[in-house]
Formats: structure tokens, C-alpha cells, sequence
């Protein structure tokens, strides 16, 4: 009975695992097939061979719709990944990129190299790091000064997005044309995305995942608590800035190219969890697939649903997030404090 159900418990996870690549090559694909302008499998696929380049269904393929596609895959495993590294250090399932400022604090850090330099803007993925950074640290040293509990981390967070939101609008009034369509990058979005933008946040973001995957054993004896973990003899105070550092690097490379879409990293880790467990390694490659799904998906939904007219991403993302973020803050009811 009980190596039965054992193997109920492996066979259902395997299942799970296929469904979840399964599903996401196929928004991928739709994501190359649907929009507002027709076209047909044969299409797509002679233009990802190199057939007919010169054609319009070609160039559609090619210069909006691949580039769109491979931006929703990387923005969506790059902050599902980071939030659930976030909510793991801070051990705080409320925890999202968005929710504690480390987005804002990337868009900031953008808004300001496109103001001050505008020559720079390839190095934009770096700014939004080191914003990010900034935003994540803020919140972490908040946290463990104070031994503040849950909820407080989280009030201080918004407190510090809004800061970082701020600081947005002081320099695109000071200097408008630091970002173009500024509000399309507030509210978040692929609309215009290139391959050449997408390129120095995918080096920032493939390094970044594959180091997170390489760290998920300490990760999970850091998930035993500091004491115990210190007890097996390892260094926490040195993993928490590593992981917080990569959390950064993950969401400010996404901010770079897609400007502020929230939810990810709060929705898709909590998602994973419940399909896959709580061991690091299979929650961060799940939750790396259920980003890139989820927000692959999210994006085919806003460009088909009121098509030819289009919703920017980070609108249906705010529908789809702001009413789980609520669900999981009535469900916290005190809490542990985040502390050494």
C-alpha cells in the first residue's frame, strides 16, 4: 500500500511535469500563430524556416510576433523564478517582485539611465539590476533590522515601490523623452519588443536561472530555519545576498524589455507549489515553465481578446493578480517575523 501510493505520488508529478511543458510549447505556438492580422500554420512555419522571407506573413513572424513570443517565455520565467526566491528568503508568501518594490526600483534605475545618458540604453538591463537590487535589499534590511512580521514587510515594501514610483515620475517630468511610451512601460507590455533588446536581459537571465537551479540544495536547507541551518554549517547571511542578488537580476533584466507587469512572481510560485511540493529544484524549474506559460498566456489573451485593438499585458495580468494577492492577504493571519 505504501510503496502504492508513493508511486500515485511520483506518476502524478510526472504527469504534471508533461502537461506543464506541453502546454507551454503550445501557447508559444499559438502566440506565433494568433493576432490581429489572420494567418495560417503553413505561414508561420515557412517563415521560421527561412521560406518566402520577403513575404508579409513572413515579416509579421519574424519581426512582431517571434520576438513578442520569446519576450513573454523570458519575462515570465524570469519573475516567476525570482518571486519564488523572494518568498523563500524572506519567508513570506506575500513576497512578489512587484508587491516589494523590486520592480519599481528597476524602472526607475531604466527611467534614469534613459534621462541621463539616452546613449546608454543597452546597458539598461544593468541599470534595472541595480535598481532592483536596491529595492530588494531595502526591503530585506527593513525586514531583519526590525524583525518586522509578514504583513509589515509587506506595507514597507508598497511604501517603497511608491518611492521608486515616484522617483519614475520626477524624471520623466524633468525629462520627457527619457522613455518613450512611458505609460505602456508603467503598465507593462511586448507591444514593439525587439531581439536586439531582448538580448542583454537574456544574458543576464540565463546565467541567473541556471545559478538559482545550481543553489537549490542550500536553498532548502535554508528553508529548515537559520538556526538549523547554521547548526549544518551553512553560511546564511552570505546565501540570502547571493539569492536576493539573483531575485534582482531576474526581475530588473525582465523590467528592462517589459516594463512594470506585476502578479507573476506572486501567482506562479503559489500555483507550483501546490502542483510540485516545496523542494527548491522542482519548484523553480516549475515555476520557470508556469511563468513562461502564464504569461505567454496572458499576453495571446490581450491581443486577440478585443482584436484589432490591443490590451497591454500588464493589464490582464493586474485582473488575473490583484484579486489573488487579496485572497492570500485575508488568508494571513499574523505570522512569523523574518529575522536572523
Amino acid at each position: 500500500m505504501h510503496n502504492l501510493q508513493i508511486f500515485s505520488i511520483r506518476y502524478g508529478k510526472g504527469m504534471n511535469w508533461a502537461f506543464l511543458c506541453a502546454f507551454t510549447l503550445t501557447a508559444a505556438a499559438l502566440s506565433l500563430w494568433f493576432g490581429s492580422v489572420k494567418l495560417h500554420p503553413s505561414q508561420v512555419f515557412d517563415a521560421l524556416l527561412g521560406k518566402d522571407s520577403a513575404s508579409a506573413a513572413a515579416r509579421i513572424v519574424l519581426y512582431s510576433r517571434l520576438p513578442r513570443t520569446c519576450a513573454s517565455l523570458l519575462a515570465g520565467c524570469a519573475l516567476a523564478v525570482s518571486g519564488a526566491l523572494i518568498q523563500t528568503v524572506l519567508e513570506n508568501p506575500l513576497a512578489s517582485p512587484n508587491v516589494i518594490g523590486v520592480n519599481s526600483g528597476a524602472g526607475f534605475a531604466v527611467a534614469l539611465i534613459c534621462a541621463i545618458a539616452p546613449t546608454a540604453q543597452p546597458f539598461a538591463s544593468v541599470a534595472a539590476f541595480g535598481g532592483a537590487l536596491a529595492g530588494i535589499f531595502l526591503v530585506a534590511g527593513l525586514a531583519r533590522r526590525t524583525g518586522a512580521s509578514r504583513m509589515t514587510v509587506v506595507l514597507a515594501g508598497i511604501a517603497i515601490s511608491s518611492l521608486f514610483s515616484a522617483g519614475i515620475d520626477t524624471v520623466v517630468t524633468l525629462a520627457p523623452e527619457a522613455l518613450n511610451g512611458v505609460s505602456d512601460f508603467r503598465i507593462g507590455g511586448f507591444t514593439g519588443v525587439t531581439m536586439s533588446q531582448l538580448a542583454p536581459a537574456a544574458l543576464l537571465i540565463f546565467p541567473g536561472l541556471v545559478l538559482a537551479f545550481s543553489l537549490s540544495g542550500q536553498t532548502d536547507i535554508l528553508r529548515l530555519g537559520s538556526d538549523t541551518a547554521k547548526s549544518l554549517g551553512l553560511s546564511v547571511t552570505v546565501l540570502r545576498f547571493i539569492l536576493l542578488a539573483l531575485s534582482a537580476a531576474l526581475a530588473g533584466a525582465a523590467v528592462s524589455f517589459c516594463g512594470l507587469i506585476g502578479f507573476v512572481g506572486l501567482i506562479v510560485p503559489h500555483a507550483m507549489r501546490r502542483l510540485f511540493g516545496e523542494d527548491s529544484l522542482p519548484l523553480l524549474l516549475s515555476s520557470a515553465l508556469g511563468g513562461a506559460l502564464f504569461v505567454t498566456l496572458c499576453d495571446l489573451l490581450a491581443r486577440v481578446l478585443f482584436a484589432p485593438f490591443e490590451l497591454p499585458v500588464g493589464i490582464v495580468l493586474a485582473f488575473a493578480g490583484a484579486p489573488f494577492f487579496l485572497w492570500l492577504l485575508f488568508r494571513q493571519r499574523g505570522g512569523r517575523t523574518w529575522s536572523d
